[in-house]
């Protein structure tokens, strides 16, 4: 008798099924071992598998989620909802994030054919630098030594603590930004500096002194400082594609005969959950004098 030997009326075999549900008995097989679509049946004798009718749409929805490139993982994350709204709603974030990701990797494609081509300047010269006057701050910060993978992980988490901790010192008076006070690459490690301006230095300092040290946190006066800066959108934060905005700012500034006044900085304007990929949401900038 094989896998696709006839069984109770009730229940299909491994090679029925997977004719049914459009899948091939070899998926079918890794998503039993993962979990995601578990038979109805196991002979103990034969070990063969065997599906309940039923199972056939939920077989189906994994193969189109799969046709999403969507990770096992997610998907059994998407099937474990349980309630429709919840299931949708982690579809649509998982989806939100492909598109982030697709809108990221054009922009770079597009920034590396300028680049290959020679044509560098024109690819900087679509991004408009403009110049602002920043007053002395009174900024909480945390400073780290990361790479470029973690980085984005990394501003989320310690801008959103500085946010919190700022509540306690005044409040947040200024733009949050992250300043860089060495390259922060795939193989160079800054460190990156997060910073957020609150209103009063004494409770800064002494919530620093008293609870900032597990996170390396530290107040300091930012001085009053000129920038000159581009604007960009939530597809252009990610690296390596940022690097074409520094890099317009940098030719802009030499242009202009001016010269770089402190260290580079990613200004965040904008709430960054509820920005689509093509919203602005972050100025690169340059202290200039």
């Amino acid at each position: 008798m094989t896998e696709d030997d006839g069984v109770d009326e009730e229940l299909l075999s491994i090679g029925a099924f997977a004719a049914r549900a459009r899948l091939s008995a070899k998926a079918l097989r890794l998503y039993d071992r993962l979990g995601l679509l578990v038979p109805a049946q196991v002979d103990p004798a034969t070990g063969y598998r065997y599906y309940a009718a039923g199972q056939v749409e939920h077989a189906r929805l994994v193969a189109l989620l799969r046709q999403l490139d969507m990770p096992l993982a997610r998907i059994a994350e998407v099937l474990d909802a349980g309630d429709g709204g919840v299931a949708a709603d982690r579809l649509a974030a998982y989806w939100a994030g492909v598109e982030t990701r697709v809108a990221g990797q054009r922009a770079l494609a597009e920034y590396l054919r300028g680049r290959l081509s020679g044509r560098s300047s024109e690819m900087h010269g679509k991004f408009a630098v403009e110049m602002v006057d920043v007053p002395e701050q009174v900024v909480i910060t945390e400073k780290r030594h990361t790479l470029a993978p973690e980085l984005p992980a990394w501003i989320g988490a310690s801008l959103g603590r500085l946010a919190a901790a700022a509540e306690k010192c005044g409040g947040v008076t200024g733009v949050p930004f992250v300043a860089y006070h060495a390259e922060v690459s795939m193989e160079s490690d800054g460190p990156a500096e997060a910073c957020v301006p609150v209103a009063d230095e004494a409770a800064a300092r002494a919530w620093a002194e008293q609870r900032g040290r597990a996170w390396e946190t530290t107040v300091r006066v930012e001085p009053a400082r000129r920038l000159a800066y581009t604007r960009i959108s939530k597809a252009q934060v990610a690296h390596p594609q940022i690097l074409a905005a520094f890099e317009a700012v940098e030719e802009w500034i030499a242009a202009e005969g001016l010269s770089q006044a402190g260290p580079c900085r990613e200004v965040y304007f904008a709430d960054w959950d509820a920005a689509g990929a093509e919203d602005p949401v972050c100025d690169v900038a340059f202290p200039v004098k």
